[in-house]
């Protein structure tokens, strides 16, 4: 059975977490799936609830290069196959790892790397420079869709070393959700039956939160009978909060929402407005829920919103259709009730983690006969 590493940074919380856990199960009896981190953080107890086989190799900060020859010594005495590393930390500590390894090492693109930073000028100047020149030294890559594919090709990376895989969800996990009017209390919402109109995201500039509250305030000039809800945190929010200025009684901020699912159960439509994106889990998750999605046509986005049959899509910055796509839905429930099972139907049968680990399984089966051909 293949033996592969995984190294992640460990202080995941979205996206590049739900993919970990998700590849995990779907890889399981397939391949031996291992990680390791640097973070000791909540995603480390997940994993370790889960039953999934994962490390801590502590670092004080990121400039500690000390995990490298832990690493070095337990990829040797474990005889691992292949590294797969994700995020831009762990691409980092593989540009150093490599030299003293012989067993190929792959990324997973999650994102446009150029963007990963952009909130902060610090972060950007710095650790964008440093993982652009780390991702030079892998073997392969993987793209969690083909626009990111398309996307590294631009920029000289050799395509024949690119893969795709879509993310998968686990459409037989049970959802731990709390009663809608239980989870719009915690957040002392006053509800009395509006429709509710959802959008869960970090707050930075990338996932264009400007855009979503512009469609709002156009929703509201015509119809009162909807609340906003706006799940995440972020270095945006102060920006944030000044725009909703005399709009508090329609658009609440919740902050980080952990338990996704309660979000979702809770609004009957969900919105994503990013200038960027992969392939979200945010779309696969509030599809499960049933929940139809207006987003932005970025990314892999378009494979599971299709036109007037899962949802509808919208140009990067377009508050103007995204009003008035949420107002046609607000006045077409029974639309809007066909988009939601519609995405769910799609989603079970496309977007599995089944359907995700076989597919990285092939991957994996691929890279490793094409290293050995060349490094015989």
């Amino acid at each position: 059975m293949i033996k592969v590493l995984h190294l992640i940074s460990g202080g995941d919380t979205g996206g590049a977490k739900t993919h970990i856990f998700s590849l995990m199960k779907g890889l399981k009896n397939l391949v031996d799936a291992r990680i390791i981190c640097f973070i000791k953080d909540s995603f480390y107890d997940e994993a370790k609830d889960l039953g999934y086989n994962i490390k801590v190799f502590p670092q004080k900060s990121r400039a500690d290069m000390s995990v490298v020859k832990k690493l070095r010594e337990e990829i040797d005495r474990e005889k691992f196959d292949i590294i797969h590393a994700h995020g831009a930390r762990a691409n980092f500590i593989v540009m150093f790892l490599k030299k003293y390894i012989r067993v190929p090492v792959i990324t997973t693109i999650h994102s446009d790397y150029k963007l990963d930073f952009k909130d902060s000028f610090y972060k950007n100047l710095v650790f964008t420079t440093l993982n652009k020149v780390a991702l030079k030294y892998f073997d392969y890559y993987i793209t969690v869709s083909d626009s990111f594919r398309q996307m590294l090709i631009e920029r000289n990376f050799n395509k024949d070393k690119i893969f795709v895989l879509y993310n998968g969800i686990d459409k037989d996990k049970k959802f731990n959700f709390i009663p809608k009017e239980d989870f719009l209390s915690r957040y002392n919402i006053n509800y009395n039956g509006e429709f509710l109109v959802g959008i869960a995201a970090r707050l930075d500039k990338v996932k264009d939160h400007q855009t979503f509250i512009a469609a709002c305030k156009e929703v509201l000039k015509e119809n009162t009978d909807i609340i906003f809800l706006i799940a995440g945190e972020g270095e945006e929010k102060e920006n944030l909060l000044k725009e909703i200025k005399g709009f508090e009684k329609n658009i609440y901020f919740l902050d980080f929402v952990k338990d996704n699912y309660s979000f979702f159960n809770a609004i009957d439509l969900n919105v994503l407005t990013s200038i960027s994106e992969s392939f979200p889990y945010v779309i696969l998750e509030s599809a499960l829920m049933n929940v139809a999605s207006i987003s932005t046509d970025v990314g892999g986005i378009s494979k599971v919103i299709i036109n007037d049959k899962t949802g509808y899509l919208i140009g990067v910055c377009d508050y103007k259709s995204l009003s008035q796509k949420i107002l046609y839905l607000y006045n077409n429930r029974q639309k809007l009730k066909e988009l939601g099972e519609n995405i769910h139907k799609l989603v079970e049968e496309k977007f599995s983690t089944d359907a995700m680990g076989k597919a990285q399984f092939e991957i994996y089966n691929k890279i490793l006969e094409e290293y050995n051909e060349n490094n015989w």
